[in-house]
């Protein structure tokens, strides 16, 4: 007997494509935030090694790489910022000001 999540559609999200939605289900998985064991890393179309976090919805999961954006935009969550926009909006998540303690580590690869 298969496994229902074995159909599930996968989408690879950096932090440019990130919803509101995508967010929230990534708050609501890791609400401490992520650590080394809930990262998964695989090589990518391009053969680049790509690190990820893995959230899942009825239908699709989310791989989304892992940033320093990404991680402050967790820590730094309310969703009371993104109630003007649709779940689906990804000019919704703006980038967070990054101070010098906090260098930017994200693979530089464009999925669309």
């Amino acid at each position: 007997m298969s496994n229902k999540r074995d159909n599930l559609k996968r989408v690879i999200v950096d932090f440019k494509k990130l919803t509101p939605e995508i967010l929230s289900l990534l708050v609501e998985k890791y609400p401490d935030g992520y650590d080394d064991d809930n990262i998964i890393t695989f090589r990518n179309a391009n053969n680049e090694i790509v690190e990820a976090v893995e959230v899942t919805t009825k239908d699709t999961k989310y791989l989304v790489k892992v940033s320093t954006k990404l991680q402050v935009t967790m820590e730094n969550y309310d969703e009371d910022d993104y109630e003007d926009f649709e779940g689906d909006d990804p000019d919704a998540v703006v980038d967070p000001e990054l101070g010098e303690d906090d260098p930017e580590v994200e693979l530089d690869e464009d999925i669309d």
